[in-house]
């Protein structure tokens, strides 16, 4: 009967492809589960109260049960029941509390510990931490209760061995293409059998209108392994922007030898997408190569992708000449970065308009992932609506503050000068060589902001605004001035605001939305940050389970 086991061992792991140390020690496992579980049901106790050790002999096979007593310097318990359930399920320690009797006194022993002077009546050599054995007869393993819970366990076992073995193979595959057999499809999502390993595609990350039913052949995206407990789970998508780029590159040999470079992709899964290639070889055209002679390559891609519409597009180092491309086919007019924003304004003429935005906003949605940028689109008309009104907020500013008329307002603007700030930037020299103007009425402009500066910052004053909404990124004087006119003199006042109040409350052109929506948004920033700092402090004054557990002699 000895040898049975190591004969068993030795099957089980040629039959699953698996170490034979590896099912001896889920044997193992299982024998002292099966004895610790009679012993217990013998004493009237719980099985986690006792410890109990199995072992194989490698040899002879010979089953050795022992059971286990530490010797302690105090006999420690678990908190309750309930944490001894709950620890031995998480796999860690549970809380400890010294062990005492119904009138409160100190165990000298319980079913798993010994005091040390008790434990060395019976061994006199024995030290803290060390163990008193006893040996157990095989009945404890041979009934067939205890067989059959051990038949489970090896069976589990084995199972999450086969399935550690599975994560080996392919959590060094996240990010290819594999093929698989669909073995069971719902309104969840389908279970695809990748042939040494099941993996599952959820109904996210399949495209519209497909439908899979049992047995059909899928191609899909490994784009994430999760080790779990009940094994590593594999998770495909067939809607992964990379999915796109790899099914490229087996379709374009130049995008595999790396003399075509796949610089981004952006999708609107099963209707459309746009990918970024730059080419390495000055002589070689990285779109026609993708597109295929009569469109072959990009064919044989959006045939997989259900009929989704590539459109292939030059990568540049330009941000303007790129996000160009990127809006095609609608023909851009003009383009204007803002750079602090990561924002881009597009301008295209009235009858391109529908074709710059697309349908359901799709080709600038994929045009901004492209890019990176935040794209606004606007007619040519718009836009110059939006200057005017700009230039007219800017020369009234300028004419109030400088007291100077609307034509030498409108020369400056047109030179750089946006407010009175800017003049105090530069030399009279320098505002001297505007065509029209002199040194002195130089100097007099100069003379004339300092004085409109100082009546600002007497205003300001005057207003009590808090220092920290002077210094917010984007704070200008007469935006300063606007709110605290208006009572928002804090953080908290302009945090507290709708984007449509503050608009409301302030000078047309001084903000448009967006920026209002950011202005409010920093002003916010420092709710966030107290949140975080009264949570860190919550965490300190609450001792960590690991923290109680040292303050107490717990042996483990």
């Amino acid at each position: 009967m000895a040898l049975e086991y190591l004969q068993i061992a030795e099957l089980v792991a040629r039959e699953k492809d698996i170490e034979k140390e590896q099912v001896l020690e889920v044997m193992e496992q299982a024998i002292q589960m099966a004895a610790r579980k009679k012993l217990a049901s013998e004493l009237g106790l719980q099985p986690l109260d006792l410890l109990v050790q199995g072992h194989i002999d490698r040899v002879t096979g010979e089953v050795i049960i022992k059971r286990l007593i530490k010797a302690v310097q105090m006999v420690m318990e678990p908190t309750s029941p309930e944490e001894a359930r709950l620890a031995a399920r998480e796999g860690r320690e549970p809380e400890l509390r010294p062990a005492s009797d119904k009138r409160g006194y100190p165990l000298k022993q319980n079913p798993s510990q010994m005091l040390l002077a008790e434990a060395q009546k019976i061994n006199p050599a024995i030290k803290i931490g060390e163990y008193l054995m006893e040996d157990l007869s095989s009945s404890y393993f041979d009934g067939r209760v205890a067989a059959q819970a051990a038949k489970q366990v090896i069976f589990q076992k084995v199972k999450d061995v086969e399935r550690a073995k599975e994560l080996e193979v392919f959590k060094d595959a996240v990010g290819t293409i594999v093929s698989g057999i669909v073995k069971r499809a719902d309104h969840n999502g389908a279970l695809i059998d990748l042939g040494r390993a099941e993996a599952w595609l959820p109904k996210d990350e399949i495209i519209q209108r497909e439908m899979f039913k049992q047995n059909d052949r899928v191609r899909a995206y490994i784009y994430k392994v999760n080790p779990q407990a009940r094994g590593p789970q594999i998770f495909l998508s067939r809607t992964h922007p990379q999915f796109l780029v790899e099914l490229f590159k087996e379709q374009v040999p130049e995008i595999q030898n790396g003399t075509i470079e796949v610089m981004g992709a952006a999708r609107d899964p099963g209707f459309r997408a746009k990918i970024a290639v730059k080419s390495y070889d000055r002589n070689l055209d990285p779109v026609g190569a993708c597109v295929g002679i009569r469109g072959v390559r990009v064919q044989a891609v959006t045939q997989e992708l259900q009929g989704e519409r590539v459109d292939i597009i030059e990568w540049s180092p330009n941000a303007a000449e790129f996000l160009v491309k990127a809006m095609q086919p609608a023909q851009v007019s003009k383009v204007v970065l803002d750079e602090d924003d990561n924002r881009i304004e597009v301008v295209v003429p009235q009858d391109n308009l529908s074709l710059a935005i697309g349908r359901r906003g799709q080709n600038v949605r994929l045009a901004s992932i492209l890019t990176g940028w935040d794209i606004d689109v606007m007619t040519d008309a718009e836009e110059s609506e939006r200057r005017t009104n700009e230039y007219n907020v800017l020369s009234k500013n300028l004419m109030a503050n400088l007291d100077v008329d609307e034509v030498l307002a409108r020369l400056l603007i047109a030179e750089g000068f946006r407010s009175v700030d800017d003049l105090l930037k530069v030399t009279p020299e320098e505002i001297a060589q505007i065509e029209g103007l002199t040194p002195e009425i130089a100097a007099e402009l100069q003379t004339r902001a300092q004085t409109a500066i100082t009546a600002a910052a007497e205003r300001l004053a005057k207003l009590g605004v808090s220092e920290e909404l002077k210094a917010m990124s984007g704070m200008t004087a007469d935006l300063i001035i606007a709110l605290g006119e208006k009572g928002i003199k804090t953080l908290d006042d302009l945090g507290d605001l709708a984007t449509d109040e503050l608009m409301e409350m302030l000078p047309a052109g001084l903000l448009n939305e967006k920026q209002a929506s950011k202005l409010i948004m920093s002003a916010r920033q420092h709710w966030f940050a107290e949140e975080e700092d009264d949570e860190d402090e919550a965490e300190a004054e609450t001792p960590s389970n690991e923290a109680q557990a040292k303050a107490q002699p717990v042996q483990a």
